[in-house]
Protein backbone atom coordinates (compact mmCIF):
# COMPACT_ATOMS: atom_id res chain seq x y z
CA UNK A 1 0.00 0.00 0.00
CA UNK A 2 2.85 2.33 0.69
CA UNK A 3 4.01 1.75 -2.84
CA UNK A 4 0.62 2.61 -4.27
CA UNK A 5 0.33 5.83 -2.26
CA UNK A 6 3.87 6.75 -3.13
CA UNK A 7 3.21 6.06 -6.85
CA UNK A 8 -0.02 8.09 -6.80
CA UNK A 9 1.77 10.96 -5.05
CA UNK A 10 4.56 10.95 -7.65
CA UNK A 11 2.05 10.77 -10.52
CA UNK A 12 0.01 13.59 -8.96
CA UNK A 13 3.11 15.76 -8.57
CA UNK A 14 4.16 15.09 -12.17
CA UNK A 15 0.66 15.82 -13.45
CA UNK A 16 0.49 19.02 -11.45
CA UNK A 17 3.91 20.08 -12.75
CA UNK A 18 2.86 19.27 -16.31
CA UNK A 19 -0.37 21.30 -16.06
CA UNK A 20 1.38 24.19 -14.39
CA UNK A 21 4.03 24.25 -17.12
CA UNK A 22 1.42 24.11 -19.90
CA UNK A 23 -0.66 26.77 -18.29
CA UNK A 24 2.33 29.05 -18.07
CA UNK A 25 3.14 28.52 -21.74
CA UNK A 26 -0.42 29.28 -22.78
CA UNK A 27 -0.43 32.44 -20.71
CA UNK A 28 2.86 33.51 -22.26
CA UNK A 29 1.42 33.00 -25.76
CA UNK A 30 -1.67 35.01 -24.85
CA UNK A 31 0.49 37.77 -23.35
CA UNK A 32 2.65 37.81 -26.47
CA UNK A 33 -0.44 38.07 -28.68
CA UNK A 34 -1.70 40.95 -26.54
CA UNK A 35 1.69 42.68 -26.78
CA UNK A 36 1.67 42.31 -30.56
CA UNK A 37 -1.84 43.73 -30.69
CA UNK A 38 -0.77 46.68 -28.51
CA UNK A 39 2.32 47.24 -30.65
CA UNK A 40 0.19 47.29 -33.81
CA UNK A 41 -2.14 49.85 -32.24
CA UNK A 42 0.86 51.95 -31.22
CA UNK A 43 2.22 51.76 -34.78
CA UNK A 44 -1.13 52.86 -36.18
CA UNK A 45 -1.23 55.79 -33.74
CA UNK A 46 2.35 56.74 -34.58
CA UNK A 47 1.59 56.47 -38.29
CA UNK A 48 -1.42 58.74 -37.89
CA UNK A 49 0.73 61.23 -35.97
CA UNK A 50 3.34 61.21 -38.74
CA UNK A 51 0.66 61.78 -41.38
CA UNK A 52 -0.82 64.63 -39.34
CA UNK A 53 2.62 66.19 -38.83
CA UNK A 54 3.34 65.98 -42.57
CA UNK A 55 0.02 67.68 -43.33
CA UNK A 56 0.77 70.45 -40.83
CA UNK A 57 4.24 70.90 -42.32
CA UNK A 58 2.83 71.07 -45.83
CA UNK A 59 0.25 73.65 -44.74
CA UNK A 60 2.91 75.72 -42.98
CA UNK A 61 5.04 75.65 -46.13
CA UNK A 62 2.09 76.76 -48.26
CA UNK A 63 1.33 79.56 -45.81
CA UNK A 64 4.97 80.65 -45.89
CA UNK A 65 4.97 80.70 -49.68
CA UNK A 66 1.72 82.67 -49.78
CA UNK A 67 3.02 85.22 -47.29
CA UNK A 68 6.29 85.56 -49.19
CA UNK A 69 4.45 86.05 -52.48
CA UNK A 70 2.32 88.80 -50.91
CA UNK A 71 5.39 90.62 -49.59
CA UNK A 72 7.15 90.23 -52.91
CA UNK A 73 4.12 91.58 -54.74
CA UNK A 74 4.42 94.75 -52.67
CA UNK A 75 8.05 95.04 -53.76
CA UNK A 76 7.08 94.51 -57.40
CA UNK A 77 4.51 97.29 -57.12
CA UNK A 78 7.14 99.60 -55.61
CA UNK A 79 9.50 98.70 -58.46
CA UNK A 80 6.82 99.48 -61.02
CA UNK A 81 6.20 102.89 -59.40
CA UNK A 82 9.92 103.62 -59.55
CA UNK A 83 9.97 102.60 -63.19
CA UNK A 84 7.01 104.85 -64.00
CA UNK A 85 8.70 107.81 -62.27
CA UNK A 86 11.96 107.10 -64.07
CA UNK A 87 10.17 106.80 -67.41
CA UNK A 88 8.61 110.22 -66.83
CA UNK A 89 12.07 111.64 -66.12
CA UNK A 90 13.46 110.07 -69.29
CA UNK A 91 10.95 112.01 -71.37
CA UNK A 92 12.38 115.27 -70.06
CA UNK A 93 16.06 114.66 -70.85
CA UNK A 94 17.86 115.37 -74.07
CA UNK A 95 17.96 112.86 -76.93
CA UNK A 96 21.66 112.07 -76.52
CA UNK A 97 21.26 110.63 -73.01
CA UNK A 98 17.74 109.32 -73.50
CA UNK A 99 18.81 106.21 -75.46
CA UNK A 100 21.07 105.00 -72.63
CA UNK A 101 18.39 105.56 -70.02
CA UNK A 102 15.77 103.85 -72.16
CA UNK A 103 18.04 100.79 -72.45
CA UNK A 104 18.47 100.67 -68.68
CA UNK A 105 14.74 101.19 -68.22
CA UNK A 106 13.90 98.31 -70.59
CA UNK A 107 16.45 96.08 -68.86
CA UNK A 108 14.91 96.76 -65.43
CA UNK A 109 11.37 96.25 -66.70
CA UNK A 110 12.41 92.91 -68.15
CA UNK A 111 14.26 91.87 -64.97
CA UNK A 112 11.30 92.87 -62.78
CA UNK A 113 8.95 90.80 -64.95
CA UNK A 114 11.38 87.86 -64.92
CA UNK A 115 11.48 87.89 -61.12
CA UNK A 116 7.69 88.08 -60.95
CA UNK A 117 7.35 85.04 -63.22
CA UNK A 118 10.00 83.14 -61.26
CA UNK A 119 8.00 83.58 -58.07
CA UNK A 120 4.64 82.84 -59.69
CA UNK A 121 5.98 79.66 -61.31
CA UNK A 122 7.60 78.31 -58.15
CA UNK A 123 6.18 74.90 -57.27
CA UNK A 124 7.27 73.42 -53.94
CA UNK A 125 6.89 69.85 -55.16
CA UNK A 126 8.75 70.37 -58.43
CA UNK A 127 11.32 73.00 -57.51
CA UNK A 128 12.35 71.56 -54.17
CA UNK A 129 13.87 73.36 -51.22
CA UNK A 130 11.77 76.43 -50.35
CA UNK A 131 14.33 77.98 -48.02
CA UNK A 132 17.03 77.76 -50.69
CA UNK A 133 14.70 79.26 -53.31
CA UNK A 134 13.65 82.02 -50.92
CA UNK A 135 17.27 82.92 -50.08
CA UNK A 136 18.24 83.06 -53.75
CA UNK A 137 15.11 85.02 -54.65
CA UNK A 138 15.71 87.56 -51.86
CA UNK A 139 19.30 88.03 -53.04
CA UNK A 140 18.12 88.61 -56.61
CA UNK A 141 15.40 91.01 -55.41
CA UNK A 142 17.96 92.95 -53.38
CA UNK A 143 20.18 93.25 -56.45
CA UNK A 144 17.19 94.42 -58.48
CA UNK A 145 16.27 96.93 -55.76
CA UNK A 146 19.86 98.23 -55.75
CA UNK A 147 19.67 98.62 -59.52
CA UNK A 148 16.49 100.70 -59.11
CA UNK A 149 18.14 102.87 -56.47
CA UNK A 150 21.22 103.38 -58.63
CA UNK A 151 19.03 104.25 -61.60
CA UNK A 152 17.23 107.02 -59.74
CA UNK A 153 20.44 108.35 -58.18
CA UNK A 154 21.98 108.98 -61.60
CA UNK A 155 21.87 112.55 -62.74
CA UNK A 156 18.91 112.74 -65.12
CA UNK A 157 18.90 116.10 -66.92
Amino acid sequence: MKKTIFTIAILGTMTLTLFTGCSSSTKKVEDAKENVKDAKEDMIDASENVIEAKQELTQALRDSIKEFRNKSEEQFLANEKSLALFNAKIAKINKENRANYEKEYAKLVKENQKMKEKLENYNEEKDGNWEEFKTEFNRDMKNLGDAFKNLTVKNVK
